[in-house]
């Protein structure tokens, strides 16, 4: 009896909102594949692209916290329903758009569209399965929907060769469409019950919280970095730095979305088996910002290995928003989780469409050379990025560092200038032990 509950939920609920996600996920990297007939259909120049794809992340950003508000009070039927309705009425407009204004209102509708997507998808999770397998199925639900991140590589590659770029947005809006009828018809209303905490959780006490603050920095860095490198820049680079031709250039992008897929899994199962042994998932979101900054600066300095490698590690590491929503589903209450999801989701999409427009703008204060853009200009635009990252990444792990220089203090041959002020910083270390399983 259990089993056959557990399936139909899966049918009727977790598999419509990872439709949703799906698309959401196509729709956000598709531009990488598509840039070159866009550029050549409509003139967009490089910082119209960088705009016209960041566009995107912009609405994204800006949804994400009134969208939460939606979810916790509506549920995720409804509010996923009614806006994947615009996301298609937005790319039946993209389909037929000549101009950059029409196409910019047509990819910000589409953003706006699919902006609860992945929302929706986490707070039907924790409306309807079990509180220690919710890590698991967020990382089934981003795995899922990452195959639109496939899709928008060699599939969408073979269907170009036989129709337009317009012809498969039209597609696309029908598909939208009849996923937006599919979780209206299909997934079951969801009581919420309010929380019975003695203190009421308000939004503003998700940006009050330091906990929220201390793991914000680095998740928005690198998940919305890797987000604008992999949905954009990546293709740019593979043409102008790897000299890629278009065959090669797909089975790259190809094998990053493989990775893509690969990595949500990998998060997932990792953060419940740590989970279920009572360990906080912080110090995973740590082991993710290293590796990106490895990978980057390997591509920054052209280091002797296949290109493919440090870009799969960055588009594995825009799945680590399982990692992220995990530490954030305990910090806050499981009915708050739309909001407290939307509060981090605002700092991942904004900083995935500051990094995305910037490094439009870098590129563009360069000459193309025999329609090229020279390595120099790819450098300081991913340079850039990786300045910030190192800077969230040492802001995160400054508590470690201070329990650190506590502990060696309390050595015989580690003085302090002055005793109280060591006696208040081991105690500082014992609560951040405490508070976050830190040994």
């Amino acid at each position: 009896m259990q089993i056959s509950i557990a399936w139909r939920r899966t049918a009727r609920v977790f598999l419509p909102f990872a439709a949703g996600y799906y698309l959401s996920y196509l729709f956000r990297t598709i531009n990488a594949l598509i840039v070159g007939h866009l550029s050549s259909d409509t003139g967009l120049g490089t910082a119209d692209l960088g705009l016209l794809t960041s566009v995107h992340f912009l609405i994204f950003a800006a949804a994400q916290i009134p969208i939460g508000i939606l979810l916790d009070r509506f549920g995720p039927r409804r509010v996923q329903s009614a806006l994947l309705l615009l996301a298609a009425v937005g790319t039946g407009l993209f389909a037929v758009s000549t101009g950059f204004l029409s196409l910019l209102i047509a990819r910000a509708m589409i953003g706006l569209g699919v902006a609860a997507s992945l929302a929706a998808g986490l707070k039907s999770i924790v409306l309807w399965f079990p509180r220690e397998r919710i890590a698991l199925l967020n990382g089934y639900m981003i795995m899922l929907g990452s195959l639109g991140a496939v899709t928008a590589t060699a599939p969408v590659e073979h269907l170009l060769a036989w129709m337009g770029w317009r012809q498969l947005f039209e597609i696309l809006a029908a598909a939208t469409g009849a996923t937006a009828i599919l979780i209206y018809v299909v997934v079951p209303e969801r009581a919420i019950v309010p929380s019975t905490a003695s203190i009421p959780i308000t939004l503003s006490s998700v940006f009050a919280d330091g906990r929220f603050w201390r793991i914000a920095p680095l998740s928005a860095t690198c998940i919305g970095s890797a987000w604008s490198l992999q949905g954009l820049w990546a293709s740019p680079w593979l043409t102008d730095v790897e000299g890629l031709d278009r065959a090669n250039l797909v089975r790259e992008l190809f094998i990053m979305s493989i990775g893509l897929c690969g990595g949500a899994w990998l998060f997932g199962t990792t953060v419940h088996h740590i989970k279920r042994r009572e360990i906080g998932a912080e110090t995973i979101l740590a082991m993710v910002g290293v590796p990106l900054i490895a990978a980057e600066l390997a591509l920054i300095l052209r280091a002797p290995l296949p290109s493919v490698l440090p870009w799969s590690v960055v588009a594995i590491v825009g799945t680590a928003t399982v990692v992220s929503f995990a530490v954030i589903a305990d910090y806050f209450p499981l009915e708050f989780a739309g909001r407290a999801n939307g509060a981090l989701n605002v700092l991942h999409f904004g900083w995935a469409f500051l990094a995305q427009y910037a490094t439009g703008l870098i590129l563009e204060q360069w000459f193309m050379i025999d329609g090229h853009r020279p390595i120099i200009a790819y450098q300081v635009a991913f340079g850039l990025n990786v300045a910030v990252q190192v800077a969230a990444l040492l802001w995160f792990a400054l508590p470690w560092l201070r329990c650190s220089a506590s502990w060696m203090s309390s050595f015989s041959f580690f003085v302090p200038a002055n005793i109280s002020d060591a006696v208040e910083s081991v105690g500082s270390c014992d609560d951040f032990r405490r508070t976050n399983s830190c040994g």
